[in-house]
């Protein structure tokens, strides 16, 4: 497994029953990595290429069969998770986020459950979009904290 995305999961500080979406999951190595943790909590995914979900979905079957896991093919401006909210969402290395930011927050907040966090990783960045309270706090108000993590590669 890699290291890179083991430290990435570890830093969502996810609890056994939280809600989580990642978007651009790849071949699902991150997935695995969530849904190891969860146990009444549950993974959406979401990634461009059709390619890619096969190969998640390969290699995440049995958190598909057990109901922890769903792997969808959309881009972010296509997702459409209905009324669904999350605890968690994260994305690494999801050129939107890096692109246009603004843009990108805009599309993920509104799936943000109350007091979750949003979580984009980048070789240089990572950024963490928490929202204590979604019924006080409106999407202009939304924390984004930047730390650099050293040139260190996530």
């Amino acid at each position: 497994m890699s290291e890179r995305l083991r430290s990435v999961v570890e830093q969502l500080d996810l609890r056994p029953d939280d809600r989580v979406l990642e978007i651009g999951c790849g071949h699902g190595v991150a997935a695995t990595l969530v849904c190891e943790r969860l146990e009444e909590g549950r993974l959406t995914t979401v990634d461009r290429s059709a390619k890619m979900i096969q190969a998640a979905t390969r290699r995440n079957a049995a958190y598909i069969e057990a109901g922890r896991a769903e792997f969808l093919v959309a881009t972010l401006e296509d997702l459409d998770v209905r009324d669904r909210r999350f605890d968690k969402i994260f994305a690494v290395r999801v050129g939107l986020f890096h692109r246009d930011p603004e843009r990108a927050r805009s599309i993920v907040e509104r799936w943000l459950a109350s007091g979750g966090a949003v979580f984009v990783f980048s070789t240089r960045h990572q950024y963490r979009v928490h929202r204590s309270d979604r019924n006080r706090v409106p999407a202009a108000g939304l924390d984004w904290r930047t730390r650099q993590t050293g040139g260190k590669s996530l």
